[in-house]
C-alpha cells in the first residue's frame, strides 16, 4: 500500500510522498517556516469533491481553476460548495462537501496526507485514493 500511496500522491506533491506521516511534519515546518502546523496538526477542517472518475474530477478541478486557481487566487468555500454538490459522489456533497473536522487516523491513507498536508484556503489538486478521486479545500487545523 505504501507504494501506490507514494505513486500516486506523487503527482504536484513531490514533498508529500517523499516523507512519512509524522516525520514529514517536524521537517515540513521547519522548511516551510510559514507556522501554519502543515503535518504537524491533530485535525483538519476540509470539503472535498469525490468522483469515482477520474474525468469527472478533472471536469470539477478546471472549474475551479477557471474561475480562482488560475489567477492565484484561493477558491471561496461558498464556491468550492457549490461544484462540490453538483460534482461529488460523496453522500458529503449534499453538504457542499464539507467534511467537518477529523482527527489523524479517521481518513484512509492519501487522502489523510493531501488533507494534513494542503495548507488552510488552499485546494489540491486531483488525487486517487481507494474510493476514487478527489479535490480537497482544506478551511483550517487545531491541535
Amino acid at each position: 500500500m505504501g507504494k501506490d500511496s507514494k505513486a500516486k500522491d506523487s503527482k504536484g506533491k513531490g514533498k508529500q510522498a517523499a516523507g512519512g506521516s509524522d516525520d514529514t511534519g517536524s521537517k515540513g515546518k521547519g522548511k516551510g517556516g510559514k507556522g501554519d502546523g502543515l503535518g504537524t496538526c491533530t485535525y483538519v477542517k476540509a470539503r472535498h469533491i469525490l468522483c469515482e472518475k477520474q474525468s469527472k474530477i478533472n471536469e470539477a478541478y478546471k472549474k475551479l481553476q477557471d474561475g480562482w486557481l488560475d489567477n492565484g487566487d484561493k477558491v471561496p468555500p461558498s464556491e468550492f460548495a457549490k461544484l462540490a454538490a453538483e460534482y461529488s459522489e460523496c453522500p458529503s456533497g449534499k453538504k457542499g462537501g464539507d467534511l467537518g473536522w477529523f482527527p489523524r487516523g479517521k481518513m484512509a491513507g492519501p487522502f489523510q496526507e493531501v488533507a494534513f498536508n494542503t495548507t488552510i484556503g488552499a485546494t489540491s489538486a486531483p488525487f486517487k485514493s481507494t474510493h476514487g478521486y478527489h479535490v480537497i479545500l482544506c478551511e483550517g487545523r487545531k491541535n
